[in-house]
């Protein structure tokens, strides 16, 4: 039987990208330990639509 863990799986979305008029919204979905990281994690990902990395931060 699979153990029940503590990883769940976040869904991290850029923050750059809503200041401009870019269309579209680069979103990645990852795991994480909730009871290490018990708060929000931010990543610096790459953002095809702006051609860049960026920080992408979890949202609910």
């Amino acid at each position: 039987m699979a153990k029940k863990g503590n990883r769940i799986q976040v869904i991290l979305e850029c923050t750059e990208q809503k200041n401009t008029s870019v269309p579209g919204m680069s979103r990645y979905i990852t795991t994480k330990n909730k009871k290490n990281t018990t708060e929000r994690i931010e990543l610096k990902k790459y953002n095809p639509f702006l051609k860049k990395v960026t920080v992408h931060k979890e949202i609910k």
